[in-house]
This record gives C-alpha cells, sequence and structure tokens, in this order.
C-alpha cells in the first residue's frame, strides 16, 4: 500500500481522505501502550500525587535528570488543577517574583509589572508544563486515584490506585481492590480543598503519623507565599509534601490568585525528591541494606539557596 504524505500547508480544507484503519488496531494500540506503561511504573523513582500546578513543576524539574522514573497520578481526566485559571475564574495568572524566572526557563510570555508578572492566561504555563514533562518522558496518569499508602515500618513507600471513578462508586458495589505502585519517594500535592483536597496529609493523620492537620489560615498572599515555599518538605519518612497542600499540613495563610508559591514550592519539592532519590542509589549501590534502609527513612535537607534558587 502506498501512503501520501503531505506537508502540513499542503493540506486540503474542504475534504479529507484519511488513511484506512481498523477499530480493533486502535483498541490494541491504546491498550497495550497504556498497559506497557503501567508495568514499567510498577517500580519507579517518584510518584506525585496530584497534578494541579505545584505538581506538574514538581515533575518539570524532576524531569531535568532522565535517570530518575517519574510518574504523576492525577484523579481529575484534566491535569491542571486550578492552574486553568486566576482567581474568580478570570484567566490571567499573576505570578510574584522572583518565581518569573522559571516561566523564562520555560519560555511562557507574561507582562513585567514591577514586583510581580502577570501571563496573559492561565494556560499559557499549565499547557506548557504538562507538554514538558510528556516530552520529558514522565508518565502521566490521568482519571486515577490514589487511594492509600503503602506504609512499611514508618516509611511511606508507594501508593494504592484505582480508576477515579471506581473510587467514587466504592459505596455502591461490592469491594473493588486497587492496584500498587512502588517508589522511593511519594510526593504528595493534593491541594486545599475540593473532592481531593489535601487527602495525602489527612490520610497521614488517619494512620497516626502525623499528630494533627491544623488546616490553612485565611488568604494573606504576603505571608501566604513565603511559608508554603519554606514547610515544603518531608514530612514522614518517604513522602514530601508540596503546594496548597502544605498549607493545610502546616497551618499556614492561603495565598489565593497568585502562583509564585506553586511554582518554587513544586520546584523545591523536586529538588528534595530527586536528592532522595540519589542518596537511596548510593546506599543500595553500596550493597548495604542497612545504609539503604536508613536513605530511605532520613530526611533530606536543603539550604535557603537551593530554596530559591531560579
Amino acid at each position: 500500500m502506498t501512503l501520501t504524505t503531505f506537508a502540513a500547508d499542503k493540506l486540503p480544507y474542504d475534504a479529507v481522505n484519511f488513511e484506512p484503519i481498523r477499530e480493533s488496531d486502535v483498541s490494541r494500540e491504546m491498550t497495550r501502550r497504556y498497559m506497557t506503561s503501567l508495568l514499567d511504573a510498577a517500580d519507579t523513582d517518584v510518584v506525585i500525587v496530584g497534578a494541579g500546578p505545584a505538581g506538574l513543576m514538581c515533575a518539570y524539574e524532576l524531569s531535568k535528570d532522565p535517570s530518575i522514573k517519574v510518574s504523576v497520578i492525577e484523579a481529575s481526566v484534566a491535569p491542571g488543577g486550578g492552574a486553568w485559571l486566576g482567581g474568580q475564574l478570570m484567566t490571567p495568572m499573576v505570578v510574584r517574583k522572583p518565581a518569573h524566572l522559571v516561566l523564562d526557563e520555560l519560555d511562557v510570555p507574561y507582562d513585567d509589572c514591577g514586583h510581580y508578572v502577570v501571563v496573559s492566561h492561565a494556560a499559557l504555563l499549565t499547557a506548557t508544563l504538562i507538554a514538558r514533562i510528556v516530552r520529558n518522558g514522565v508518565k502521566l496518569f490521568n482519571a486515577t486515584a490514589v487511594e492509600d499508602f503503602i506504609v512499611k515500618s514508618g516509611v511511606v513507600v508507594g501508593v494504592a490506585t484505582n480508576w477515579a471513578l471506581v473510587t467514587k462508586a466504592h459505596g455502591t458495589q461490592n469491594c473493588m481492590d486497587p492496584q500498587t505502585v512502588l517508589a522511593k519517594v511519594i510526593v504528595s500535592s493534593c491541594g486545599h480543598d475540593g473532592p481531593h483536597g489535601a487527602t495525602g496529609i489527612k490520610r497521614l493523620h488517619e494512620l497516626g503519623m502525623v499528630d494533627s492537620v491544623p488546616g490553612m489560615k485565611a488568604l494573606h498572599m504576603e505571608a501566604a507565599e513565603d511559608a508554603i515555599v519554606a514547610n515544603t518538605r518531608e514530612i514522614v519518612p518517604g513522602m514530601i509534601i508540596t503546594g496548597m497542600e502544605v498549607s493545610e499540613a502546616c497551618g499556614t495563610n492561603r495565598m489565593g490568585a497568585t502562583f509564585g508559591a506553586m511554582i518554587m514550592s513544586g520546584r523545591k519539592a523536586g529538588y528534595l525528591a530527586r536528592e532522595k532519590v540519589l542518596a537511596m542509589r548510593v546506599a543500595e549501590a553500596s550493597s548495604a541494606p542497612v545504609a539503604a534502609k536508613k536513605a530511605a527513612a532520613a530526611p533530606v535537607a536543603t539550604s535557603a539557596k537551593n530554596a530559591v534558587r531560579a
């Protein structure tokens, strides 16, 4: 069979004769490729729970090191969380400096307004991050929910997942068990409200791994953004919190419709996760199981310089 190839600018507009395809071919292609991704992701380096702005930024930071396997698990059909809009369903996105340097790195245009910049439509950043992480090899599993954590000897070592629609139907059917993913590091980026808001830190509290979940304080932009980045950390062995989930976990203020902290918190979480994965690899390579176990349980620290480096 001879295939006719067109340059994009030569394609007709009025009528197009598509190449033939069988419906079963479509099914096989989708199923084989998706299931292959699931098999490959059963053991991974980092699982990011939630594909909002902080989760996407965390994935982007990690994707700079192609040796690190990263999976992002998002319960919604569309990744991006609240980063498709600014405030009150309006589309411009305000980003306080110095987070604009990350926009420069991603080639996202903006208007410079002095102490902050404004992206004309939030989709410019969100769509760029989604495209960049997928191109860089990050596995993105949307319409998939994390139902629980895998915890061994006080260390979070993985997640239990299910289709998001199955998760919502648990009260209507008999038991529909999840499947599992093991990871060296879990990053929880579940936000602060909505049906899946702060589910990571809330589950840790149910498990007795954290004493309390104080919840976020009232809106205060200047106080909130510095505090959220500063409190982005490994909150229990094996699990890092980032983004607005930090405000729920640590009782910081919320910042409303400004996105610098989401960018910088996600970036810091990616840095922390990468450093922990690399430390665990060194311990494992030394053929000392005890050392590897200690590396998994030990929190990773970062300097203020690393936390704000653009």
